[in-house]
């Protein structure tokens, strides 16, 4: 059992809880029995596994530590004390682990991509990029200004979903530009004047979602081919960048099923 918060582990465990340290670390935590089972589900193989003892006895735990076992994977007890200073959940589960963030790389040629355009809030992105993994997109592009991806927030919002996608993070505008070309660039705007669903997604696609709070950039605005609508009824003007998201990838994703069948 490990007692002191000066252990070297801990120590480099909490620095993951600030994004400086994940950069600098390439690293980042994950809390909690489903999300650890998740991750290494879709390949992902902790460096470092830590657990509170008053949370051994619990089946899900159990299981846990029963994979991590077999997979060799170090693991650690912490005293109470020590587990909290790592835990940022109000119930925790009595299990954190150290995860290497994926260096993936998106095929040449992706036929979906979706850029985010500076959201800032936490749990719209990890909301996002669920739906975009479940609708198949292929690369996921986030440029300055939007929240990390690796935060506790963003990945418990995420439900493993950051393990199986292609993510670029703090991109620049001109690289976005020349990953987009030869693809229709659609931007997400409750004034559009084109609905969603009028869109050929057939077709290798870029969809641009902006932040809540300040919308779609000028840069964002300046690159996209049309701006898209969700029509509404019952006077409501818009939806959450998550919601709206959501609807039209699954559009994308219901257009293109004919081809991708399951994938």
């Amino acid at each position: 059992m490990i007692t002191s918060t000066d252990n070297p582990k801990v120590k480099l465990a909490r620095s993951l809880l600030e994004r400086r340290g994940r950069e600098k670390q390439a690293l980042c935590l994950v809390e909690g029995v489903r999300l650890i089972e998740d991750a290494m589900r879709a390949g992902s193989h902790p460096a470092l596994v830590f657990f509170a003892g008053s949370a051994r006895l619990l089946p899900g735990l159990q299981s846990l530590l029963a994979i991590v076992e077999t997979e060799k994977v170090p693991g650690w007890e912490l005293a109470p004390e020590v587990f909290e200073t790592l835990s940022d959940t109000v119930t925790s589960q009595g299990v954190i682990a150290v995860l290497p963030i994926p260096k993936t790389q998106a095929r040449a040629n992706p036929t979906l991509v979706l850029v985010l355009d500076r959201v800032r809030d936490p749990g719209n992105l990890g909301t996002i990029l669920r739906s975009a993994a479940a609708a198949g997109v292929e690369l996921v592009m986030l440029t300055r200004g939007c929240a990390d991806p690796w935060s506790s927030k963003t990945l418990r919002a995420g439900m493993g979903a950051h393990f199986r996608l292609f993510l670029e993070t703090k991109t620049g505008w001109p690289d976005i530009a020349q990953r987009a070309a030869r693809m229709q660039i659609w931007a997400a705007d409750a004034q559009g004047d084109i609905v969603y669903d009028q869109v050929d997604w057939m077709r290798p696609s870029v969809l641009i979602v902006g932040g809540e709070t300040e919308g779609l950039s000028p840069e964002a605005l300046d690159l996209a081919n049309g701006r898209l609508a969700i029509p509404m009824r019952n006077r409501v003007d818009s939806l959450n960048a998550a919601m709206a998201a959501t609807v039209i990838l699954f559009e994308a994703a219901r257009q293109r099923r004919s081809i991708l069948g399951n994938q």
